[in-house]
């Protein structure tokens, strides 16, 4: 098959060649996500960038616009985001700089571990603070239900085989209920949506660098941490996430951002928002192999289980979840 977009790449760097004389030949493939985008890296001989990275968006799938927008949001928050060098936004094309090839999942340790999460709850408030109502779009209930309904979808139905009862689509239906009232109640800032191990990037400069942003929205204060110490790539023990969240929650609340005063609540909401966010992989996870032929995520799957589980059987009121969570084990 011919790949007639990466022709269409190939033109359109040549027409930037001159301005920052790239080296066409080196485009290579840099990575790719859980989506129709991908990203290439290229050599360039200015004084500044040694490579640049091209992202190819295809725009009846990925349109650029969203990007666009959080990147500047992002940026002018303080963060280290890509910078925007060109953009051709018709055509689903961005050249922008690189923020290198350490990603926080390769860095982690138990020695590095401390200041790096350190920095990137540093890079997490700094975004909290920058928030405002009307700018992005709101993480509603319609929208928590919409990302809830892919784990009896694509997980239990697609996955497993698991066709439910009336008695079990009820047992669902209380669960998710409580797990939206209380991620609703939460104070609400900007959030990232992916804010883990694989999209923060080790930077010598205003570590870490942040990429993968476009889906952010106006939601629950918590979901960004529960992203970033519930991942789905990499588990820790309880009693360091606990100091971690603690920590963030304190810095939090020193620079001003709307935290709980009691640390109880602000955990168990920890929590519960992390509960919704594993529901949801368990069904994205499951959707990415079945629908879009990527396998490589299936090997995530028991880990993210587990901590879903774990969760369920510390509050009483999903423990009837938890139930059902451990039945579907393999």
């Amino acid at each position: 098959m011919t790949d007639t977009r990466l022709d269409t790449l190939r033109k359109w760097l040549k027409g930037l060649e001159p301005n920052w004389q790239l080296d066409l030949a080196s485009l290579a493939p840099a990575s790719a996500d859980a989506s129709f985008r991908r990203y290439f890296r290229i050599g360039s001989k200015t004084p500044h960038f040694e490579t640049l990275i091209v992202m190819d968006a295809p725009p009846q799938h990925e349109p650029l616009d969203d990007f666009i927008k959080v990147d500047l949001l992002l940026e002018n928050a303080g963060l280290n985001v890509p910078k925007i060098l060109e953009k051709n936004i018709a055509e689903g094309f961005l050249l922008l700089n690189d923020l290198g090839t350490k990603t926080y999942l390769a860095e982690l340790n138990s020695e590095t571990a401390n200041w790096l999460y350190q920095d990137a709850t540093q890079a997490l408030i700094k975004m909290q603070l920058a928030s405002k109502p009307g700018v992005l779009p709101n993480y509603d209930a319609a929208l928590l239900l919409r990302e809830l309904q892919l784990f009896p979808e694509w997980y239990l139905n697609k996955h497993l085989s698991i066709q439910l009862d009336t008695k079990q689509e009820q047992l669902i239906k209380d669960a998710f209920d409580c797990i939206i009232h209380n991620n609703l109640a939460q104070a609400k800032v900007y959030v990232h949506r992916d804010f883990h191990s694989r999209n923060l990037m080790l930077t010598e400069h205003n570590n870490p660098g942040v990429i993968d942003f476009q889906d952010a929205v106006y939601g629950p204060i918590t979901y960004d941490a529960a992203s970033l110490w519930r991942d789905a790539y990499i588990a820790w023990p309880e009693e360091r996430v606990l100091d971690w969240v603690i920590r963030f929650w304190e810095d939090g609340k020193k620079a001003g951002l709307p935290m709980p005063e009691d640390f109880g609540e602000f955990y168990r909401d920890f929590e519960w928002m992390g509960l919704q966010r594993h529901l949801k992989i368990l069904g994205i996870f499951a959707r990415l192999f079945h629908r879009d032929g990527k396998e490589g995520y299936l090997k995530d799957i028991p880990l993210v289980l587990e901590y879903a589980i774990a969760t369920a059987n510390r509050y009483i009121e999903l423990k009837p979840l938890a139930r059902l969570l451990e039945s579907t084990r393999r």
